[in-house]
Parts: C-alpha cells; structure tokens; sequence
C-alpha cells in the first residue's frame, strides 16, 4: 500500500514549507472580509502562518496578509489570529 502523500503549504510568515495541519489558516471571503478558519473548509482565498508569535510578528511588519489576499486587515483580525496563536501555543506541550 502507497503512504498518503501529506499536503504541503507555505507559512507567509517564515516562509517555510509545513504539513497544512501543522499551520492556521486565514481566508478571505468573497465579501472581502478576513476571518480565520478553524475548520480549514471555508471558501475563499487562503493563506497558512505558524502558531508562533514569531511568525504572525513577522507576517504582519512585512504586511504578508495584505499581500496574500491583496486588500487591507484590521487590527481586530490581527488581534484574534494573535489569540488563535497563544492558544496553539499554549496546547503545544
């Protein structure tokens, strides 16, 4: 029998490739609203960040989010993603 081959995407943070279940994803819906998407099933644009703070720092000084989904996002997104990655940090053992 073949092993599953193990989707791969791109951390716009650090830039490194990761298995998608290791990685937060954040869509932009066709509304144009930004939300993240626990569940990795909601349609629209994605784009993947690390549970690190170090991750969504750089991602956001280099404005990454932005460039993914090609419109602006608000601090209170930022602020969730942020609270998103203590958490995963924090279940992390």
């Amino acid at each position: 029998m073949k092993p599953r081959k193990i989707p791969m995407r791109m951390c716009v943070g650090c830039r490194e490739m990761k298995p998608k279940k290791e990685l937060l994803r954040v869509v932009r819906t066709s509304e144009g609203e930004v939300l993240i998407d626990l569940t990795g099933k909601k349609s629209g644009r994605g784009a993947y960040i690390c549970p690190s703070g170090e991750c969504l720092a750089r991602a956001r000084k280099q404005r990454q989010l932005e460039r993914a989904f090609e419109c602006q996002v608000d601090a209170a997104t930022y602020e969730s993603l942020a609270a998103s990655v203590r958490a995963a940090e924090e279940a992390a053992p």
